[in-house]
C-alpha cells in the first residue's frame, strides 16, 4: 500500500511539473503595444481560400521576430448587441514598444504575408493601442 502511495505521489509530482512547465513556456502579454487585425476574406466560405490564408498567416506568424503574443482567432459565435462577429479572422499581436512594432510592419516576414493573401481579402481593419 505504501508504496502505491508513493508511485501515486511521484506522479502527482511530474504532472505538476509539467503543466508548470508548460505555463512558463508562454509568452507574455506585453502590455506596451497592441496591434489587432480583423480580416474579412472575399469568398469566406471558401475552404481553399480559407486553408491559403491560414497557412499565410501561421507561416508568417513562425517567422516573426518582433511579434510577441501571437494570437489567430475566428468568430466566437457571442451573440450580443456590442458584438462584431462579420470578420472571417483576427489577428493580436503585443510590442514591446511603437518602434518594434515599426519594425514587425517592415519585416520580411510581414511583407510577405501581406503580398500572399491580400487577394483574399476585401477588408482588413487594425486597431493598435498604447497601453496607460
Amino acid at each position: 500500500m505504501k508504496q502505491l502511495l508513493k508511485i501515486g505521489l511521484f506522479f502527482l509530482i511530474i504532472m505538476n511539473f509539467s503543466k508548470i512547465q508548460a505555463q512558463e513556456q508562454k509568452t507574455a502579454f506585453d502590455h506596451n503595444f497592441t496591434h489587432v487585425v480583423y480580416f474579412w476574406l472575399k469568398n469566406p466560405d471558401s475552404a481553399q481560400d480559407r486553408n491559403a490564408f491560414l497557412k499565410s498567416l501561421k507561416n508568417f506568424m513562425q517567422k516573426s521576430e518582433y511579434a510577441q503574443t501571437k494570437f489567430i482567432g475566428e468568430p466566437a459565435g457571442t451573440s450580443r448587441e456590442v458584438v462584431d462577429g462579420s470578420f472571417t479572422y483576427s489577428l493580436i499581436l503585443s510590442f514591446p514598444s511603437k518602434e518594434i512594432q515599426d519594425k514587425y510592419q517592415a519585416e520580411p516576414a510581414h511583407v510577405k504575408f501581406v503580398e500572399e493573401s491580400q487577394h483574399l481579402w476585401e477588408k482588413v481593419v487594425v486597431y493598435d493601442s498604447v497601453g496607460i
